[in-house]
């Protein structure tokens, strides 16, 4: 193919740093364009927050994502699909289950009418988000939560458990509900469609969006990126230093797919540093932290039971005041049976989802133990029997109610992720604003970092710079990566091309095809891990 089209006279070789779905999205599209790509990658595989580990029984597991979010004009279901990955449709609504702060459970009825109470609250939310210009930007979706419940004719005990309830919001976001800002919560929102839980794991998804860049790219594993400077007398000369080697490699551009926590922490450093208001926005913009953990028993002892015939879809541990010694703060714990899955799919463990302070707390506890140790599964089981023992049927002398397996995340201790797991919009502190503090414009700052500075040659993309209908999912990766590359090819042929993240944002937002809330109640944000 001839190269005159590109204005530097040549193919572009470009650089992406990071081989997650951003990276390996952004080097397809720009291969197929006919431009030389090379992946820096700092760990040992691809994927990164889209990863699986083998669990019991070669059962595969996600320590990434596992959610798709909305299935209206969604690029990774067609992948699924054309991939034959399983997915299931979760009814938190009419199977959910809930645990009151005694360890009681709550009867179905009752769960209902709580739900309902407080996905009405957060659909309001939404709309009030959406509509009002004046609110606070200290106000958060915790003092809505407050107003409403307030104003309801219900009586106290329901009020409560309402307020309970909403914690869950918590493992949506990855931070606590008293931190999700109400002025940006409609940044949370995302496309219509239901959420599906990806029951076949995304190892296939991920291997197909891989396919082009392990073929065609230069792909190198466990090469860390300690820097990255731009030249100021040489166009298109961007020189990148990693870990192993002294000598820096020069590209005509650099794509920046690091996490939002790796940008928060300078890493890489970038010299000269970036423009104060690409670094603003970096800082403005929060980062969540969930953790996942998989405890497998012998068999699903919480199913086969004539008074419990349905595995429950979801399960809500609300402010267990039962578990000081193991939860000191009492956090909500979300946990998801996966013996309900489809037929093939389905194995006898609990998905428990933790967040914020108490994910820390957990991973703190485990990260210097071996998984495959005894240490670590007795470890986690201490952790988490206070919550699987409200389950039904659970028995201490029952052999199906000890577990023989666990795996946990640790992104929070993971250098890599940026220390957590994907992009929040969190309400300033209330502690009033210094001399140099501001009030964050937040849709402001994700459209700068999309714009990235192409003067330098540097561009920056990850889910924290997707259209709004799918920040912090890998929708919203795979969207980013394939923007950001559309970009650089229209500056290296010269073209002015309008940002394709505004034109995919143009397409899927608008009233009747936005949903209120990523997961609903049928799960937890896309790149959550």
């Amino acid at each position: 193919m001839a190269t005159s089209r590109w204005i530097i006279g040549r193919k572009p070789h470009i650089c992406i740093i990071g081989a997650g779905i951003t990276g390996l999205r952004c080097a397809e599209v720009l291969i197929e364009k006919d431009v030389d790509v090379t992946i820096l990658e700092g760990r040992d595989r691809i994927g990164g927050r889209v990863h699986q580990v083998t669990g019991r029984n070669d059962t595969l597991l996600d320590m990434g994502a596992n959610w798709i979010h909305g299935t209206e004009h969604n690029p990774i279901l067609d992948l699924a699909k054309s991939t034959n990955t399983v997915t299931a449709s979760i009814d938190d609504e009419s199977t959910g289950m809930a645990i009151d702060e005694k360890g009681k459970r709550l009867t179905g009825s009752k769960t209902k009418e709580i739900s309902e109470h407080v996905w009405g609250i957060i659909t309001d939310a939404f709309q009030y988000s959406n509509e009002s210009k004046s609110i606070p930007f200290e106000k958060t979706l915790k003092d809505f939560f407050n107003e409403e419940v307030a104003r309801k004719d219900v009586p106290a005990e329901d009020k409560k458990l309402i307020l309970q309830l909403a914690e869950q919001w918590g493992a949506f976001i990855g931070s606590p509900l008293e931190r999700q800002s109400l002025r940006y919560f409609w940044l949370e929102e995302c496309i219509d469609g239901e959420n599906l839980f990806v029951a076949g794991t995304y190892q296939a998804i991920l291997k197909r969006i891989a396919k082009t860049a392990v073929d065609r790219a230069n792909l190198q594993l466990l090469t860390t990126v300690r820097s990255i400077n731009v030249d100021p007398d040489r166009e298109n000369s961007i020189r990148v230093l990693t870990a192993s080697s002294s000598d820096p490699s020069t590209f005509d551009a650099v794509v920046l797919t690091a996490s939002l926590g790796c940008l928060k922490a300078h890493i890489p450093s970038i010299s000269p540093p970036l423009p104060l208001r690409l670094e603003t926005a970096i800082q403005d913009i929060s980062y969540g932290n969930l953790e996942k953990i998989y405890l497998t028993f012998p068999a699903a002892y919480w199913d086969g039971s004539s008074s419990d015939k349905e595995s429950p879809s979801f399960v809500h541990f609300m402010h267990p005041t039962y578990a000081t010694s193991q939860n000191p703060e009492l956090w909500n714990i979300e946990c998801m049976p996966l013996s309900g899955l489809p037929e093939g799919k389905a194995h006898p463990t609990l998905l428990f989802y933790i967040h914020g302070p108490f994910a820390r707390m957990v991973v703190k506890s485990i990260c210097n133990l071996d998984p495959d140790s005894e240490a670590y599964l007795a470890s986690l089981t201490e952790r988490l029997e206070p919550y699987f023992s409200k389950l039904p049927n659970y028995s201490p002398k029952k052999v199906d109610c000890k577990p023989v397996a666990v795996r946990a995340t640790t992104w929070s201790a993971d250098e890599l992720a940026g220390h957590g797991s994907y992009s929040n919009f969190q309400a300033p502190q209330k502690f009033g604003k210094s001399k140099n503090e501001h009030d964050p414009e937040l849709d402001r700052d994700i459209e700068a970092l999309r714009q990235g500075c192409p003067e330098r040659g540097l561009w920056i993309a990850g889910e924290h710079t997707a259209p709004f209908v799918a920040l912090g999912t890998v929708t919203g990766a795979y969207w980013s990566g394939e923007a950001v590359a559309e970009r650089i090819v229209s500056w290296f042929e010269g073209k002015q091309e309008e940002s394709k993240a505004n034109l995919i944002e143009d397409k899927v937002q608008c009233p009747e095809t936005v949903q209120t809330g990523k997961g609903l109640q049928t799960g937890v944000t896309g790149l959550e891990v």
